[in-house]
């Protein structure tokens, strides 16, 4: 039986590569293991303008001071995007080129048995309990939209590929972060990554990898394997697990 309030120590491993396709790598990551927050960004707008972004917000998360309760946590994060939000959004006027500035992003942070996640765009946060790989964050495009009000039947949604995403830090003036928070049990396995990762690979082969002991030899298995195939996308991937002290 898990005690109440009993710590927490949380090991990570990551992985970002350019891909076969891509002449350069957009993605970002970050581990804050210390801190228990982690994050994938996903650039867009080509070299110059994904780095930027996606770099832009890594940064601004691993500068975060993370004290106190997890609301007050959650709050830090999202001012921090909101202001790399501002900051892309100048940066893309003064360029003068109409260009968007912009990166997807996924963090989580965790606290005690809970923890959070805030998303925009389609990176993803996915938690194996118990053999079974559930995905928590849902994507930001036209598909899920209209799930959500109701256009389109859950099934529909499935089948449907979309590389179109409706939100992203430095896709609009205003951002809107979705925001999730849930429970934290030793022995979850939680992968934060970007659609490179996520639209090569089977999700059984996924849980499969994720269900290891090492953290870094499936950090390293879950690259190898999208390498093994088209690999058209930046690939981009943290793992990360709760342990009892």
């Amino acid at each position: 039986m898990v005690q109440p309030n009993a710590q927490r120590v949380w090991r990570s491993a990551q992985q970002t590569h350019r891909g076969k396709r891509r002449r350069h790598n957009e993605d970002a990551v970050l581990c804050r293991t210390g801190a228990s927050l982690w994050a994938v960004a996903d650039g867009m707008g080509g070299h110059q303008s994904g780095e930027v972004a996606s770099q832009a917000i890594t940064s601004a998360l691993a500068a975060v001071p993370l004290m106190g309760a997890l609301s007050a946590q959650v709050d830090a994060v999202e001012d921090a995007l909101l202001a790399v939000n501002d900051q892309l959004r100048l940066h893309a006027h003064g360029q003068g080129d109409g260009a968007t500035v912009g990166s997807t992003v996924v963090t989580m942070v965790a606290e005690g048995e809970l923890a959070a996640v805030l998303w925009a765009g389609d990176s993803r946060l996915y938690r194996l309990r118990d053999d079974c790989l559930v995905q928590i964050t849902r994507d930001h495009n036209p598909i899920s939209d209209l799930l959500d009000v109701g256009g389109v039947s859950e099934a529909q949604a499935l089948a449907a590929e979309t590389n179109i995403i409706t939100r992203a830090v430095g896709g609009q003036p205003r951002l809107f972060l979705d925001v999730a928070v849930f429970d934290v049990v030793p022995g979850d396995t939680y992968l934060l990554c970007s659609d490179g990762l996520y639209r090569d690979l089977e999700l059984e082969d996924v849980a499969a990898i994720l269900s290891r002991d090492a953290l870094e030899p499936a950090a390293e298995e879950l690259l190898n394997r999208c390498l093994a195939g088209p690999a058209t996308d930046n690939i981009s991937l943290v793992i990360a697990r709760p342990e009892l002290a």
